[in-house]
């Protein structure tokens, strides 16, 4: 199902809903459609609406202050968009640079997107140590960040510019 970001009344990103949950906030009066899917409605016998990509809350939400994103084995995913970190093919699983048993930690600057394969052949080793080097570096989302990139690459692409940031 596809997923609507939702801004707080400040434009700023708040989560992201279903395309469903998305409608009802629209319908009951507590979010307005700032971007809609150029080829998808919603349809109703007394409704015919655009299948909203960003909503804005009406009413200002106070939210506390996130200094950082939780890490997860999905977001690191997300993060390097599904893409070995090893050779770039399709990553499914998640790889610490420096393996558990050498202290390595379950952070988002230890943890790399990583195919089946080369999971199997880094085995518990760095990737000094198996030569096998990064093809690019990890890095720590913001959380904001964190929930554009959860949109997918397609869906990041098309939001409005002025959200500020860089589809890497």
């Amino acid at each position: 199902m596809r997923d609507t970001l939702v801004l707080n009344a400040s434009f700023e990103p708040l989560s992201t809903v279903t395309l469903n949950r998305a409608v009802v906030l629209v319908l009951q009066d507590k979010a307005v459609v700032e971007q809609a899917h150029p080829e998808l409605r919603m349809r109703g016998a007394a409704v015919d609406i655009p299948a909203p990509r960003v909503i804005r809350l009406c009413r200002y939400v106070r939210v506390p202050f996130r200094r950082q994103a939780p890490w997860s084995r999905r977001g690191v995913l997300v993060r390097d968009r599904h893409r070995c970190a090893y050779c770039g093919r399709r990553a499914t699983t998640v790889d610490h640079v420096v393996p558990r048993s050498h202290g390595g930690q379950d952070t988002w600057l230890n943890t790399v997107a990583s195919c089946a394969e080369d999971n199997h052949l880094k085995a518990d080793r760095t990737p000094e140590q198996a030569g096998m080097p990064l093809l690019r570096e990890p890095f720590e989302p913001t959380p904001a960040d964190a929930m554009l990139l959860a949109l997918g690459v397609d869906e990041f692409a098309a939001l409005p510019d002025w959200l500020g940031m860089d589809a890497a």
